[in-house]
């Protein structure tokens, strides 16, 4: 679906400014806090001056809220080539590894509480996002939350039919953000390529009444508002360390892991997830040793290392007992955080003599963070661009003609927007 007008054309002359609060980002210094008080130019949804509501879809890979739903979660998850790719026996193995996992993975959320935080959270930042949101750009509000998650509850089919159900179906806009800070193809590009697949389903190639009008927030590794998040956390933790110690403690910053085949096919995600890490240490004044590792290796096949686990447990070893580990790539609490890291990695650590191995919390409801994601869809919102430059190039080794549709369609809502490069 193309615009009907092109975004890139959005601020036309138009009557006088409104003029409204704005909010100021508590990692602004106050030079640049005053300059932002200011009147903020109206942002106009197309040529006709249609203003909100705006619909704010959060995207992510979601988890199972009740130990019942881990086997469908687990299916959905193991039948995507692109998170696992699993050659031409995914139909076949997908199904047969989601059995066998099954049972291990239902007694790690039954000891996490019964399931996964990852929707609550999901809704909740996005409420609070969305307040936020009608207060510094009225012109588009109200901004509405909804949540779109990859494998579980509430899939991305079913937010897209309460869209349609809610009136954006005839040329409604509708943001698409990434709660992925960094991109992978595995990861937003999944949920694009769910996104672009469920909008071909449900409103055709040309929907009446235009359709959904779609932009894209594909990724913001280094936003200063993010920055600031995990930079407040793990001073928090380091806190917790007696004077004498706190500078030698080794900052562990831990990532999912990914293939080494989706690697070496060109995936950007280990160098923006290294942005953010380089960035959360300049913010700290690289007041620590620091090193970036990897988790959640699912298979036999090669991932992207060093692992956490053997990290922490050969520092321990060296007599390196104070460690903060940093969930760098999750913005909530999840099971790769709840089990793996505190269950799993620290109280294995902690068992072999590192007593001092703590983890930094998680984003969660962080008021530093849920402004910063304000900020992110704001500017958006303000710069008339349906998605980054970095997403119209596909990865050196991309071969999937449905990643290659998935950005035409996403870049091309925009008319006048370069070819997506081959």
């Amino acid at each position: 679906m193309a615009l009907r007008s092109s975004i890139a054309r959005l601020h036309r002359p138009s009557t006088p400014s409104l003029k409204h609060t704005t909010l100021t980002p508590p990692w602004l210094p106050n030079s640049q806090a005053r300059s932002m008080a200011t009147v903020v130019p109206p942002v106009m949804q197309d040529l006709t001056s249609r203003s909100g509501p705006t619909a704010m879809v959060f995207m992510n890979m979601g988890g199972p809220s009740t130990v019942a739903d881990v086997g469908p979660f687990l299916s959905r998850l193991f039948a995507d080539a692109d998170l696992i790719p699993l050659g031409r026996l995914q139909s076949y193995l997908g199904p047969l590894i989601s059995r066998r996992r099954t049972p291990k993975i239902q007694n790690q959320y039954a000891a996490i509480g019964g399931g996964s935080p990852i929707r609550k959270w999901s809704e909740y930042q996005s409420l609070e996002m969305c307040k936020l949101l009608d207060a510094r750009c009225p012109e588009s509000a109200p901004h509405k939350p909804y949540v779109a998650f990859r494998y579980a509850d509430p899939l991305t089919e079913e937010m897209y039919q309460r869209l349609l159900d809610d009136g954006f179906g005839k040329s409604g806009r509708a943001v698409a953000f990434t709660q992925y800070p960094q991109y992978s193809c595995s990861t937003t590009g999944s949920s694009l390529n769910e996104l672009w697949k469920w909008r071909t389903r449900l409103e055709g190639k040309e929907p009446e009444g235009g359709g959904v009008r779609w932009s894209v927030i594909d990724r913001w590794p280094v936003h200063p508002g993010l920055i600031e998040a995990f930079a407040k956390n793990i001073e928090d933790q380091l806190a917790t360390y007696l004077a004498e110690v706190r500078k030698d403690v080794v900052l562990l910053f831990s990532a999912h892991s990914l293939p080494m085949s989706v690697v070496n096919r060109g995936d950007t995600y280990p160098a923006e997830v290294s942005a953010t890490v380089y960035a959360v240490m300049q913010r700290l004044g690289f007041s620590n040793p620091y090193r970036l590792c990897w988790q959640s290796q699912v298979g036999p096949s090669a991932w992207l290392g060093a692992q956490t686990q053997d990290t922490v447990m050969s520092y321990v070893k060296k007599g390196h007992t104070d460690l903060v580990l940093i969930p760098i790539a999750f913005t909530s609490d999840h099971i790769e955080t709840l089990y793996e890291l505190d269950q799993e990695v620290i109280h294995e650590a902690r068992k072999e003599g590192g007593t001092g191995v703590k983890r930094a919390e998680s984003l969660n409801g962080s008021q530093v963070f849920i402004e910063a994601l304000a900020d992110v869809a704001a500017k958006h919102l303000s710069s008339g661009e349906t998605c980054s430059r970095q997403m119209g190039i596909r990865c050196q080794g991309c071969k999937s003609e449905r990643c290659l549709e998935q950005k035409r369609f996403f870049m091309n809502t925009q008319r006048d927007v370069e070819e997506v490069i081959r």
